[in-house]
């Protein structure tokens, strides 16, 4: 690629390890150099004529892409010493360190793994930081180590707004993209941004991830917001290697592929040459920040020494080819550069060479030494930080009633002094109250605004609230919780709405992957506190199909730190949306409100018109506490239910049948909160009883069914008469078959009948 870089040196290094080989390739080439010029450039000159890049920035450039490798090269060294735990490398990719000079450390950062250079670059945004030592101790898996306390080995940095990312497979682009959203929204709504008001947003990936369904989700989004003039300042760069672990890319694919998409602003840039390829950073930065439009910044790269230390390139490419890759080593043209434009001398380049290798190995040394996490309470102090005080406290706050009165309209029209209403309605004023309650607080999803969801439940918010803080979002469930980890990030507290639960699926990881892992992998440094609220369950009558009465939710039973509620009547449901906003308030958490459609609307428990199941809207003041059951007849003591959504009303109904035929007391326990689940309330609840019945409207695989009956024989109540009534292992059809798969009535009275 150079004319002035000679070939690496080969075949006497067959048998060296690729590392060793790149090594050696830069002392060499560095020591073989002839055409020294005397005078230097001054500090402020471009470092070679008709450059953009001053002597002073391609110095510290270098310096940067220096630290980069040599951090690869111990960590290959190290890692069969068992001292350091990380070989994917940054090698190669040591141009990126240009997008961390032409940015400021103010602009959040979602990084790849090959980001080394950019983060060694963006250490030099603020004073006494050090880039090598921070690095050596998460390569050493440290306690001390500052991103993630020795939990992954990460890129991060609190000060430095590098938010944490662990697999970054794409899955990052579009919480980056929400963040972009999220700096213009908060513009808009003076809540208060933390950052300054022009800031960017940037994300980085490989040409193998651009491919990847969550990639497009944010690329579509991202075109699809500014082809309606909205700002969405996201810098996208794609750092193209031309490879994905083994899997090459085509030829000019990423230029293809994104260089004439529509809204979405396309630059090129050299990343193996900081001399010329500088520009074109810089370009790209200030188009992203005064345009404010989604930019996409290919950055060429290659990709030195294997996806990791395990990978054995010769074993499946080529030697010619490997001696090209080699040659094409950005560090060999950074050395050039030096040497053409005199600016440093071959000692002077060696000597910085050689000392930036002893300041890593030095610095992993000293990290191997320090402690690292030896309990299981360590490993999970950050993941669900829960202080149920400061969460009540806030909860039961009813400091904003003038608030209140003006978005009701009036005190004698406040909820609490109407009628008892259903499920929906309340749900829907409590929406209105908390939105009076935090005005950084926006509701988001598909259908959500004018017409107010599909089943009205956040109907007249949007008049209420207006366009920024209420408003309807494209049919993509990925981008809608990516958005509102961009907004949390950004100090807003997010209720964004799923429209089905079938229709989390396919988007989980945001959930799974990325929201409720940030605090776990960035030692709580960091949080996207959001409030997801999903409508769900089976049991709706002319409305069916699996899409739309989906009981499927095993996927969130296993998602660390998530808390999941699920109310079967209006004033829990109040109560519990009170708690989970204060509990994305005071600790940072995420939560999904999981809402039984088919209870929207019931208005009656046992026969049509008693209004058995309107209740009271209750004022603020009142709250619930995570985990805490409702008990209905806590006197029982000869058989207890255990339940949750639609199967409270139906158990209650079974529960008097039951008590008529056996003369018997029936206690129901609506759980309430299924993840995670209280198992010493339910122990305490069965203890009291001689019977055991649990009903679950899931699945009868992996359902709630199966951890309640975990806890009763873990809390040494599983040796009394216990049955389980569930839905079967099965998609649900359409129309009345679908009653044939879920319970009914009649199967729990049943099922509670053989137990006596």
């Amino acid at each position: 690629m150079f004319a002035s870089v000679p070939n690496p040196i080969p075949a006497r290094m067959k048998d060296l390890n690729r590392a060793k080989i790149c090594d050696v390739n830069f002392v060499e080439f560095v020591k073989a150099w002839n055409g020294q010029k005397d005078a230097r450039p001054a500090p402020d000159e471009p470092v070679l004529e008709g450059s953009a890049l001053d002597a002073r920035g391609f110095r510290e450039l270098f310096e940067s892409q220096m630290i980069s490798r040599h951090l690869d090269l111990m960590a290959r060294v190290l890692r069969v010493q068992n001292k350091v735990f990380y070989t994917i490398g940054s090698s190669g990719h040591e141009g990126n360190a240009m997008v961390a000079r032409a940015t400021r450390h103010t602009d959040p950062a979602f990084l790849h793994y090959r980001s080394g250079g950019f983060m060694a670059e963006r250490f030099r945004k603020l004073p006494g930081m050090d880039p090598i030592m921070d690095s050596a101790l998460s390569f050493a898996a440290s306690a001390e180590d500052p991103a993630s306390g020795g939990r992954h080995k990460v890129w991060g940095s609190k000060p430095l707004w590098v938010l944490p990312q662990t697999s970054t497979i794409a899955s990052h682009l579009p919480k980056a993209l929400g963040t972009a959203i999220a700096i213009e929204a908060g513009k808009r709504l003076r809540t208060g941004l933390p950052i300054p008001d022009d800031s960017i947003a940037i994300c980085s990936f490989g040409d193998a991830s651009a491919n990847h369904a969550t990639a497009q989700t944010a690329f579509n989004a991202a075109s699809w917001t500014a082809y309606q003039k909205l700002p969405a300042p996201v810098l996208f760069v794609c750092e193209d290697n031309g490879i994905g672990i083994s899997v090459k890319t085509p030829n000019d694919w990423i230029s293809a592929s994104f260089r004439n998409r529509p809204d979405l602003d396309y630059f090129y840039a050299d990343g193996l040459d900081l001399a010329s390829g500088y520009a074109d950073v810089v370009k790209a930065v200030d188009h992203c920040r005064k345009t404010r439009r989604p930019t996409f910044l290919h950055l060429r790269t290659t990709r030195i020494m294997g996806h990791a230390g395990t990978d054995f390139e010769i074993e499946w490419r080529s030697f010619e080819e490997l001696c090209a890759v080699e040659a094409n080593d950005p560090l060999l043209r950074s050395a050039a550069i030096g040497l053409e434009s005199g600016l440093m001398s071959k000692l002077e380049i060696l000597a910085l060479y050689e000392e930036t290798r002893k300041k890593c190995f030095d610095a992993a040394e000293d990290a191997d030494q320090r402690p690292r996490i030896e309990t299981l309470e360590h490993v999970m102090a950050p993941l669900a930080p829960y202080t149920p005080d400061k969460v009540m406290a806030e909860a039961k706050r009813a400091d904003y009633q003038a608030t209140r009165e003006q978005v009701f309209g009036g005190e004698e029209k406040l909820p609490e002094v109407q009628a008892p209403k259903h499920l929906a309605i309340q749900i829907n004023q409590a929406l209105h109250d908390l939105m009076a309650k935090y005005p950084e607080t926006l509701l988001f999803g598909e259908d959500v605004a004018q017409k107010g969801g599909v089943y009205t439940v956040t109907k007249g918010l949007h008049k209420a609230f207006g366009n920024r803080r209420v408003f309807n979002t494209l049919l993509d469930e990925t981008m809608i919780l990516g958005m509102a980890q961009g907004f949390a990030n950004m100090g807003m507290l997010p209720i964004p709405e799923i429209q089905y639960l079938a229709y989390l699926h396919n988007a989980i990881d945001q959930i799974r992957g990325e929201a409720c892992s940030l605090q776990f992998f960035s030692n709580n440094q960091f949080a996207n506190p959001m409030l997801v609220r999903i409508a769900g369950l089976g049991y709706q009558r002319g409305f069916g199909g699996h899409f739309h009465n989906d009981n499927s939710i095993t996927a969130l039973r296993d998602i660390p730190g998530l808390v999941v509620g699920c109310p079967s009547r209006g004033d829990d449901a109040a109560m519990m949306l009170r708690t989970l906003a204060a509990l994305s308030k005071v600790d940072g958490r995420v939560s999904v409100f999981l809402e039984p459609i088919a209870l929207y609307m019931t208005k009656d428990l046992y026969e049509t018109g008693d209004g058995g199941w309107l209740t009271q809207y209750p004022a603020p003041g009142e709250a619930l506490v995570i985990g805490e059951p409702r008990v209905y007849a806590p006197e029982a003591e000869d058989l207890v239910i255990f339940t949750y959504g639609n199967g409270v009303p139906m158990s209650l109904r079974a529960a008097r049948t039951i008590e008529q035929q056996k003369q018997c007391k029936v206690r129901v326990v609506d759980l309430r909160w299924l993840v995670p689940l209280n198992a010493d309330a339910i122990v305490a609840q069965a203890r009291a009883c001689k019977r055991v019945v649990v009903v679950d409207e899931g699945r009868h695989s992996a359902g709630i069914g199966e951890g309640v009956l975990t806890a009763l024989s873990e809390g040494g109540q599983g040796g009394k008469p216990t049955i389980r009534v569930s839905g079967a292992d099965t998609y649900t059809p359409l129309a009345g078959a679908a009653f044939l798969v879920i319970p009914k009535d009649e199967d729990i009275v049943a099922a509670a009948l053989g137990l006596f």
